[in-house]
């Protein structure tokens, strides 16, 4: 990086050399004075440049709004709307289709009636007016607001079936107080990460342009679904695609990134129509089928590590770095994943990570094994099949 002193430095030998003599020394010199000042001026220009230089490439395009010329924009935003990527994804409330036990079969309850979840803080109301007319009657609310002053975006508007912690903001006639999830409508999902997920949309558009219906563009239009990080498609039955959909843990509320329901029916509407609800996307003689990833577990086995102090750090360092190379692992699709492969789990590649981390530490150990969870023959080596992605579920010291 450049600064002011190489500036004026600079400036002081280039005066110095058309005058033919030095430059004085004194600090309040005439052209010493003028070269810092300048300095300073041209510093703001190689910074100014710099940071131009930079938003012409998607992986170092600033995510911050920024001014050019009196027009507020966010770099990295306009660069995927060039490439056709749709907007960073807004946060979307939660909707959930709620059980309400009715006490006495007469009158309804009104549009924007209010539930309050006793274990999130948001705020529910009904969608439409629903007849109080069996002894058990179905609503679907919206998540409208929570504690912070939002409105209830998010997460944290997300409720498990057979939840009971919702109850009527006020008691009403006719129904019992509390209330029953059944199910998730709309799932709820934070903003998209702009430097993290959004940007790599705009990396893969770069790098798998539209091809009229080839598998790129079911990834891409897969992932414009709320909370959803990877789409891996596949020709299924003749005239099908099967496409397989991974979420984020917090917007399904699985661990193994398993998508809700609502998820899944949202890929699927994507891949249907573009934003503008026109169906102008898949091939119109292909049928989809939109379908959760599987995860499968391993377990991992290191033996006989000698010549450690710390053998309990050693053993956490080992588990971590082991459990982030499964979840590491993800299928490959020809002319789709970009190389290296990462659909095969090797014993071999198991045991190089535990030799890193044990060597480092100045130990040694005497073997390795990976066997599929619960079971005890070990394995050489396993390739992951459609929608298939693993996780170590323990390691083991022996």
């Amino acid at each position: 990086m450049t600064t002011v002193k190489q500036i004026s430095d600079n400036i002081q030998a280039s005066i110095s050399a058309s005058i033919s003599q030095s430059v004085p020394l004194l600090p309040k010199a005439f052209i010493n004075v003028l070269a810092k000042v300048l300095g300073a001026v041209f510093i703001l220009l190689y910074k100014r440049n710099d940071f131009i230089g930079l938003q012409w490439f998607v992986k170092t395009a600033s995510i911050k709004e920024t001014t050019f010329n009196g027009e507020t924009l966010i770099p990295l935003v306009e660069i995927g709307r060039q490439v056709g990527v749709s907007d960073p994804k807004e946060a979307t409330q939660a909707e959930l289709l709620v059980d309400i036990s009715v006490e006495n079969q007469s009158g309804s309850l009104n549009s924007g009636t209010q539930l309050i979840g006793s274990s999130n803080g948001i705020t529910y109301i009904l969608v439409g007016s629903v007849a109080l007319d069996a002894a058990t009657v179905q609503g679907t609310f919206r998540a409208v607001s929570d504690q912070s002053g939002g409105d209830g975006s998010g997460v944290q508007g997300n409720l498990l079936a057979g939840d009971t912690s919702l109850s009527f903001a006020n008691p009403l006639p006719n129904v019992a107080r509390s209330a029953t999830v059944v199910s998730q409508v709309v799932t709820g999902a934070n903003e998209e990460d702009l430097d993290v997920i959004y940007r790599q949309r705009v990396l893969d558009r770069f790098q798998k342009p539209p091809q009229g219906g080839a598998y790129s563009d079911y990834e891409l239009w897969g992932e414009e679904a709320a909370g959803i990080i990877n789409v891996y498609p596949y020709t299924g039955n003749p005239g099908q695609v099967d496409v397989y959909s991974e979420a984020t843990v917090a917007s399904s509320g699985s661990a193994d990134g398993i998508p809700t329901t609502a998820q899944l029916e949202s890929v699927l509407g994507l891949i249907n129509q573009n934003e503008n609800g026109l169906a102008s996307r898949r091939s119109a003689n292909a049928f989809v089928n939109s379908l959760p990833i599987t995860r499968t577990g391993y377990d991992v086995e290191i033996f006989g590590i000698t010549g450690v102090s710390d053998l309990a750090k050693l053993q956490g360092d080992i588990t971590e770095a082991v459990k982030e190379y499964f979840l590491s692992r993800e299928p490959f699709i020809p002319g789709l994943s970009v190389p290296p492969r990462k659909d095969q789990i090797t014993r071999t590649r198991v045991s190089a990570i535990a030799e890193d981390i044990i060597t480092s530490a100045g130990g040694t150990f005497s073997n390795s094994a990976f066997y599929d969870a619960g079971t005890t023959s070990p394995l050489s080596s396993r390739v992951l099949g459609e929608g298939e992605k693993s996780k170590a579920v323990q390691v083991l010291f022996s």
